[in-house]
């Protein structure tokens, strides 16, 4: 007897029924990275760790900001190898950093455009009040909706200013007054859209900031949040644990800088872990990522291998973990403004540690070492400053000692003794460039000062140099200075000259 289309329908109904039941439930992964600064390698590994575990769970990839720039492959092209290599990934959500910044919005936007991936940022918004990027994206894994809210540290409006203004007219801002709350609605409003989970892709970092403001603190003023993946810091923080203002424990977490880990993150039956995966550790890779990174190394060594000079001095970066250009007088300092105030025929050069990301080793270094050294889109002026405004600068800049600080000052043309103890200056003398001795600062005495545009313009030295007058804006990067300098005035040989800091900076505690 043929079987009636009611059974043979009941009958198919009950085979995939028990195959549902049969087959393992998929998990949730999210994997997620933070603080890569141009450390392009890594991508093939996150993007091939994507691919191995997304037959067995439902993958998400997110980033919480700092890409574009920090080292060569970002300098050298504006940010455009970056986002040719990201665009391959496929990532889910994406945050700004605050080095997002270190370029005009609008070209970061053509870059975040070009790697495809939705953007998140609850707190930056345009001079109309109107968000500039979705305060928050809704993710479907399987059924489960996961959202992940953008959250980048307000302080960047005055460490990257420049970027947010259009003249003397701010034109974005970043919630400052009310950070906490700019995130605790966008949290809401994705909880009314029926997210299950809520991550924040927090460029905020753990450090309080000058006005208070740090990640800890955004969780203890909030409710809704299950995870907080920061950044900003450049920290390895496995798992920590805030209570949020309901005093519910929230997960916070950071993988520290340059893919030195990858973050992944389980959801399973409805409980929530997370691990760091040390980067070499890790062996899957992505081979169309792997193809797009290998011809920008390809492009990269074709515009980065000239030898510039031979050095026989190392230049000094990093001492017990501390990046000491932002601590100290260093030898790269010396170097940099030396260059600076040379090139611009000036009184004195003024150099914010931030600027400096590498040191250098001995040897013959290439045009791609200072690039990595001095990766900014960053150009040299010369502006006019009283003695007073000088002595303002080093005050303000070097008063959380022995804290690091990106504006922490390195000289040329100028001496002084800085007192930690009560956060004062003394003995600050210029150099007097025809007579070629030192002398006491005359406060009244109108000083010309090389000096980043970056440091008049886009809140470096804490916008102390904002209003002097302007005396020559150069068009030159502030790696082709030095360069210069390296070339034609040291005749391609650094010498032992540079093996120690000069003396410049006396510090007392």
């Amino acid at each position: 007897m043929r079987p009636s289309r009611a059974y043979m329908v009941l009958a198919a109904m009950l085979i995939m029924s028990m195959a549902a039941w049969a087959a393992p439930k998929k998990s949730i992964v999210i994997l997620y990275e933070n603080d890569v600064h141009c450390a392009i390698d890594g991508y093939q590994k996150l993007a091939g760790l994507r691919d191995a575990i997304s037959d067995t769970a439902y993958v998400a990839v997110t980033c919480s900001g700092d890409f574009v720039q920090g080292g060569t492959a970002g300098a050298i092209s504006r940010g455009q190898y970056i986002a040719d290599i990201m665009r391959t990934v496929g990532y889910d959500a994406i945050t700004l950093g605050n080095h997002e910044f270190d370029y005009p919005v609008a070209h970061t936007d053509a870059l975040l455009k070009h790697i495809g991936a939705p953007v998140t940022s609850s707190n930056l918004f345009d001079k109309d009040g109107r968000a500039v990027y979705a305060p928050y994206i809704i993710k479907k894994l399987g059924k489960t909706k996961i959202a992940f809210v953008g959250a980048t540290n307000p302080t960047t409006f005055y460490t990257e200013t420049g970027a947010f203004m259009d003249g003397d007219t701010q034109i974005y801002n970043l919630r400052e007054a009310d950070f906490y709350d700019a995130v605790q609605a966008a949290v809401n409003k994705a909880r009314k859209k029926g997210a299950k989970y809520v991550i924040v892709l927090s460029h905020v970092g753990e450090d309080k900031t000058d006005i208070g403001i740090d990640s800890h603190e955004m969780i203890r003023r909030t409710t809704g949040i299950d995870m907080v993946f920061d950044a900003h810091t450049h920290a390895v923080v496995p798992h920590d644990t805030v209570r949020n203002a309901n005093g519910q424990p929230v997960v916070i977490t950071q993988t520290g800088m340059q893919f030195a880990n990858i973050g992944k993150l389980l959801i399973r039956d409805g409980r929530i872990s997370n691990e760091l995966i040390p980067f070499n550790t890790i062996s899957a890779c992505n081979a169309r990522t792997k193809a797009v990174t290998d011809s920008i190394h390809m492009l990269m060594r074709e515009q980065t291998q000239r030898v510039v000079c031979h050095s026989d001095v190392a230049l000094q970066f990093e001492e017990n973990g501390l990046w000491i250009c932002r601590t100290q007088e260093t030898n790269t300092g010396d170097l940099l403004a030396d260059a600076f105030r040379t090139v611009c025929g000036a009184d004195i050069a003024l150099v914010n540690g931030g600027c400096v990301r590498t040191g250098q080793f001995a040897g013959d270094w290439t045009y791609g070492n200072i690039a990595a050294m001095l990766p900014y889109d960053n150009h040299l002026w010369t502006v006019e400053a009283t003695g007073a405004t000088i002595i303002d600068l080093l005050k303000q800049n070097t008063a959380i000692l022995p804290k690091e600080d990106g504006s922490f000052p390195q000289v040329a043309g100028l001496r002084f003794t800085i007192h930690v103890s009560d956060r004062s200056i003394t003995d600050v003398e210029v150099l007097n460039r025809q007579t070629g001795a030192y002398e006491p600062i005359d406060l009244d005495k109108k000083y010309s000062v090389a000096t980043l545009d970056y440091c008049v313009t886009g809140g470096g030295f804490r916008d102390v140099l904002k209003r002097c007058r302007v005396l020559h804006r150069g068009d030159m990067l502030y790696r082709d200075v030095l360069v210069q300098y390296m070339e034609k005035n040291l005749g391609g040989h650094v010498s032992n000259d540079y093996l120690e800091p000069q003396g410049r900076i006396i510090i007392k505690q």
